[in-house]
């Protein structure tokens, strides 16, 4: 089962995988789901971190536990994994043969980690001067912090979003809080995969490969988006709102009779809607709350309104009556709900993939919806070193 699978978008890019844990092999997996041969090097022995980072493991057809780490399967389908010592020169020598048949390489060791291995973008443009590298670091390749590690939770913290994140001082339960996914990694995850097309459209033109140095601080930067600007622009810092937002009102969770709901109200004519449906129609037109400048000015004392009417129904009684006037709103799914869903069911968002040791493993689908080359999936997450004869083979001997 020699190279890549499908006729992907990709197909025939060569993807050599160097990273481990979330945001390299991310944006590896997206590689290989639109169809690149994307091939995982992993310590001998151990491989990537996240092999080990169970409970859950994934269980057997009789209900046991494997040795396959949940975490480890989210982020590395549709990949074939050799296991190398990259501190050996045998190992060394290794990966140099397969850098120099490959597109791209992805590596997230610490700034300068791999230049005593020789496995450096300075040594392997060297061999291959089309290559496209890519290194992702905690905090980039210069600057103060460059030889810091650098991980999700910390670059949360670092990099503002945990001040926007939370419930605000004086509420029960204030705080900053980190965001309960490892959003800074998925994230650096995407920008990679990003780069590494535009520096291969790049070679198309110039025949050139690049570096890209790509780290997590800059991405959590870059992608607090509009509360960055409210700070550039306004010149104050944002606070935590909680579930509000700091541009519109009413845009956040409402208590109802039986939980809560939220409620996300884009425009006036919504919100005048919005006020037919809670029997309150005046406020659409009362000049404290028509346009949503008002709104943000009198947010305090709208909300309040609202919340008294939202607690006389249940949050499934608002959600029909407030999807057949044209209101946006749904309900806050745990995430057996979520998968549950029937839009998540029509759309496919859960797949199942034949797997040697479980029998089956269930994953989360690609959103990517391409009309003339789908996403497929060939592959499950591979089991440490599955693939290192077979990989060597057709590397480097079918040339």
């Amino acid at each position: 089962m020699a190279g890549t699978m499908n006729a992907g978008a990709l197909a025939g890019l060569k993807v050599l995988d160097l990273s481990r844990v979330l945001a390299g092999p991310w944006a590896g997996q997206l590689l290989a789901d639109l169809g690149a041969d994307v091939v995982k090097v992993e310590r001998p022995g151990n491989g990537d971190d996240t092999r080990a980072w169970g409970p859950p493991w994934l269980p057997d057809a009789a209900g046991n536990p494997t040795s396959e780490a949940a975490y480890y399967l989210s982020a590395n389908r549709n990949k074939r994994s050799v296991a190398i010592d990259i501190a050996t020169a045998e190992g060394q020598a290794l990966v140099r043969q397969l850098a120099a048949r490959a597109d791209v390489v992805l590596e997230n060791f610490k700034v300068g980690g791999l230049a005593q291995y020789g496995l450096d973008y300075a040594s392997l443009k060297v061999v291959n001067p089309r290559l496209i590298y890519c290194s992702i670091t905690g905090f980039g390749q210069d600057g103060p912090y460059a030889q810091r590690a650098g991980y999700d939770f910390l670059i949360q913290g670092m990099g503002g979003l945990m001040s926007l994140t939370g419930r605000p001082d004086g509420e029960a339960g204030a705080g900053p809080m980190k965001v309960g996914v490892a959003l800074t990694d998925v994230m650096t995850g995407l920008y990679a995969s990003n780069a590494v097309l535009a520096a291969l459209a790049h070679r198309e033109r110039s025949g050139q490969g690049q570096h890209i140095d790509l780290a997590l601080l800059d991405v959590q930067v870059a992608v607090l988006a509009n509360q960055a600007a409210n700070y550039l622009v306004g010149g104050t810092a944002p606070q935590r709102m909680g579930n509000a937002h700091p541009n519109i009102v009413p845009y956040q969770d409402f208590a109802t009779a039986d939980g809560y709901m939220i409620v996300a109200v884009g425009n006036d004519g919504q919100f005048r809607k919005l006020c037919e449906v809670l029997g309150r129609a005046e406020w659409g037109t009362d000049e404290r709350y028509a346009t949503n400048p008002q709104r943000v000015r009198h947010r305090a004392e709208l909300v309040a309104g609202i919340h008294a009417v939202t607690v006389t129904r249940t949050t499934a009684e608002w959600v029909a009556l407030m999807e057949t006037a044209g209101v946006p709103c749904g309900p806050i799914n745990t995430l057996d709900k979520v998968f549950d869903d029937p839009q998540v069911q029509a759309r496919g968002m859960r797949i199942e993939m034949p797997h040697p040791v479980a029998g089956t493993v269930p994953l989360v689908a690609n959103p990517i919806r391409l009309s003339a080359t789908p996403v497929t999936y060939d592959r499950p997450p591979p089991m440490l070193g599955e693939h290192t004869a077979e990989v060597l083979a057709d590397w480097l001997q079918n040339r």
